[in-house]
């Protein structure tokens, strides 16, 4: 899985999931040469290498043990973590919504990688206790529409958005449509409380933690949701209630496209040629989890944009861990951590293959990017619920 022997990073995650399916387990050599994966060598598996165009070694016994043994040494910086159940895998998304739209459907679909699309419908029913890993669509879990309003609230395409939330959230009981939010954002944390993974991108990151802070508080202006939002609400949010910001203020403004003072994306001054994040250093055999995470051929990743591009430092909770930061702003790009039995992982921007994606933009080819470090970060953490769990310090 290093730079020049690998020729399809991405679709290597997809083999290693379908040899899991086949009730396979894998070796994952963290920090050998760009975080390899060592599967038994099989007639058929070779065959589907081959089919999908993954690059591939043979090896013998003796120099797998010696790999093995090179690993395990205190002197090496790598670890050896066993793979072995290929986990079941949902996506929260709205159904109307093209797998190009989202950059994890899209590396699961070029990775052919299996997914289950799910929507508040299956969160309120508690169907997600059947997966094992949820990734959250760019969604906007206060119930203000993405904060589009100003520049789209005439566009046909923001007037379904909100006539089919409405007509959802109605149907299922509520009154409003930031109200269901909530509901489906607090069943989403038991779910994590209760041992399982969520990864998140761009707006679905800051958002969700909002909704969970504002429970019980109006958020929402009129064009939202009917009625005038609570006076001084600021004085109400409840950062105890969030997995990873703290001490944001909530942009109130329908006309300003922002949440809060948690994203950076108006206030950096970076240029596109600049604009870089390092991923973080960590012990293999100590911090197995955030080492799982950053694997890669390379600790520079590309920067890019999205309506959350990257978190303010010191509004980031000291619990959590930031695993990818802009060098020289210091803003974080990819952060992660634990709460109750459970893990979440977020991540900024829209698309790591498309610096700067707005709405209506084409879909991002990914075979023109089978080596792309910023998509091999997402199918890390797909990979990550299927390491055999022991104690772990993180």
């Amino acid at each position: 899985m290093d730079e020049t022997s690998q020729k399809e990073h991405l679709k290597a995650y997809g083999i290693t999931y379908w040899i899991l399916e086949n009730n396979v387990k894998a070796k994952w050599l963290l920090n050998y040469r760009g975080g390899s994966f060592l599967v038994p060598d099989t007639e058929q598996i070779r065959k589907e290498c081959q089919i999908r165009g993954v690059s591939f070694e043979i090896i013998s016994n003796s120099k797998a043990s010696k790999v093995l043994e090179q690993i395990s040494s205190p002197s090496q910086n790598m670890e050896a973590v066993v793979l072995e159940k290929a986990p079941r895998i949902a996506v929260y998304s709205p159904k109307g919504n093209q797998p190009w739209d989202d950059a994890v459907t899209m590396v699961l679909t070029y990775a052919e990688i299996p997914y289950k699309i799910i929507y508040d419908q299956e969160v309120l029913r508690d169907e997600l206790l059947l997966y094992d890993w949820l990734h959250l669509h760019h969604e906007d879990f206060t119930g203000q529409y993405g904060k589009f309003y100003r520049a789209y609230r005439s566009a046909p395409w923001y007037i379904e958005v909100k006539r089919n939330s409405e007509a959802l959230a109605a149907k299922l009981g509520y009154t409003k449509v930031s109200e269901e939010k909530r509901d489906v954002a607090l069943k989403i944390r038991d779910y994590v409380v209760g041992g399982g993974f969520m990864f998140a991108m761009c707006s679905a990151t800051d958002s969700f933690d909002i909704a969970l802070s504002a429970e019980g508080v109006d958020i929402c202006e009129p064009m939202f949701d009917g009625d005038a939002s609570d006076a001084n609400y600021q004085s109400n949010i409840n950062f105890k209630r969030t997995f990873a910001f703290k001490n944001y203020l909530l942009e109130r403004s329908p006309m300003v496209y922002e949440f809060s003072s948690i994203d950076m994306t108006s206030k950096r001054k970076i240029s596109k040629e600049t604009d870089y994040f390092s991923l973080m250093d960590y012990s293999a055999k100590w911090d197995p989890i955030p080492s799982m995470l950053v694997q890669n051929h390379t600790s520079l990743v590309k920067g890019f944009m999205g309506q959350t591009t990257s978190y303010k430092r010191d509004l980031i909770k000291s619990n959590v861990l930031v695993m990818g930061a802009h060098s020289a702003s210091g803003e974080a790009r990819y952060i992660h951590g634990i709460k109750g039995k459970g893990f979440f992982t977020f991540y900024g921007g829209h698309d790591p293959e498309d610096y700067q994606h707005r709405v209506g933009d084409a879909k991002t080819e990914l075979a023109l990017h089978p080596k792309s470090p910023g998509y091999r970060l997402i199918l890390n953490n797909v990979l990550f619920p299927a390491a055999k769990k022991k104690k772990q310090k993180t």
